[in-house]
């Protein structure tokens, strides 16, 4: 037996009589009783395990109050000098109201070159999944284009405390659309070389601040 019969035959163990029945269904046949999530969490307990998990990776995590979030938003701008940033069609305008630079607009027309001169995007977020500190988005019209949260070099990510928020990837995956282009984001671009050394910004933004509103 070689490696190739080797691997179909455990794949038959796994599905058992799924495939020899036309009324059956592998997600029906196999049994699906893990634990969702490790442990039991209150929702600001795993508010903080994803606060914790995003600052392992390098985020910058801040907290804040809905009636608080425009002036956090301009104040990170501002502190890094930001001139301009995309905002998606659909992200709450109240949200920039303190920012001083110039707003741009979410278009299909902008070139990889036009993004790689803005500073900034601030977007919002489908979901955050505590345990793997990760942030879905899916391209709803508060979140815009893939492209727009992979070119420009500092995103602002803002993630609804506890309604977008779950523990574990099996408790997001129920509530994601599968249709939908989905980018799974855990922390800013990073890469390493032969010799370890981390490079940042190589994939997408070299910056990523969450800011986690209750």
């Amino acid at each position: 037996m070689n490696s190739r019969e080797r691997v179909l035959a455990r794949v038959r163990r796994a599905v058992g009589d799924a495939s020899d029945s036309a009324s059956s269904s592998y997600a029906q046949d196999v049994p699906r009783d893990y634990h969702e999530q490790h442990g039991a969490r209150t929702a600001a307990e795993t508010a903080d395990l994803l606060a914790e998990n995003l600052a392992e990776y390098r985020a910058l995590v801040h907290r804040a109050q809905e009636a608080d979030l425009p002036a956090l938003i301009a104040r990170l701008l501002a502190e890094r000098d930001a001139d301009s940033v995309l905002a998606p069609a659909g992200l709450p305008r109240e949200w920039l109201s303190g920012v001083a630079a110039r707003l741009v607009e979410d278009s299909p027309d902008s070139t990889p070159h036009e993004l790689d001169e803005v500073t900034a995007v601030v977007t919002g977020c489908a979901l955050a999944v505590a345990e793997t500190g990760t942030l879905v988005l899916d391209g709803s019209p508060d979140q815009g284009r893939r492209r727009i949260t992979l070119i420009p070099d500092h995103h602002i990510c803002v993630v609804r405390v506890p309604e977008q928020l779950v523990s574990s990837v099996p408790q997001a995956l129920p509530r994601l659309d599968p249709g939908r282009p989905l980018t799974w984001i855990s922390g800013p671009s990073a890469t390493s070389d032969i010799e370890l050394d981390r490079v940042e910004g190589v994939h997408g933004p070299r910056t990523l601040q969450v800011i986690l509103v209750e």
